[in-house]
């Protein structure tokens, strides 16, 4: 009788710690069609790794957490969110990677990117310690995009605004790409929100 190789132990970063300065307020407290931006994101995260939803938060860090509804199963504190991206996948890495094999990094603000993706990313991972996988649209791959445990202390030296693309383009990985023209769609200002609630 074979035994079952054991499912690998996948963590979610939802992050949600950015000034939301192109927008003008706070983005994710907006609703789309009837419930907050964030809550999108959350939800696809539940869906495709139920119970190991991390949301790091910073800005407006207060109506961010009410906005989520108790949906994530940790709130993480990025006290430097003013300082970009990268401190904000760094502080949800570190406090993400205890006993996780990978970390699935999400964007709050991609409303459309749904969890049969996420775990169309999640089933296409080898399990190899030296592979990303990553989305790909609009000529460009970026998040949602899950990484190996061998680029967590990486991740966790992050700062700026410069987010992991030095990683994804530093030839010490194997990146593997999915097609998901969906996640192109993120929302930077006022007309996105209104265009995606007319759809």
């Amino acid at each position: 009788m074979n035994q079952q190789m054991p499912s690998p132990s996948i963590r979610i970063i939802v992050l949600a710690a950015g000034k939301s300065s192109r927008f003008g307020a706070a983005k994710l407290v907006q609703h789309l069609h009837g419930k907050p931006l964030l809550q999108h994101a959350l939800l696809a995260a539940q869906g495709a790794c139920e119970g190991s939803v991390n949301l790091v938060v910073g800005h407006d860090q207060d109506i961010v957490v009410a906005a989520s509804a108790g949906m994530s199963d940790r709130i993480v504190v990025n006290s430097d969110y003013r300082e970009g991206i990268g401190a904000s996948i760094a502080a949800g890495v570190r406090e993400s990677r205890h006993g996780a094999d990978a970390i699935l990094i999400v964007l709050a603000d991609q409303p459309l990117v749904t969890a049969a993706h996420l775990n169309n990313i999640i089933d296409n991972w080898s399990g190899a310690n030296n592979e990303i996988v990553a989305s790909s649209y609009d000529g460009t791959h970026g998040p949602p995009i899950l990484f190996p445990t061998s680029a967590f202390n990486i991740l966790c030296e992050l700062t700026g605004d410069t987010g992991a693309k030095e990683i994804l383009n530093s030839g010490d990985f194997i990146v593997r790409t999915l097609d998901f023209p969906p996640a192109s769609i993120d929302v930077d200002l006022p007309e996105d929100l209104r265009g995606l609630n007319q759809d």
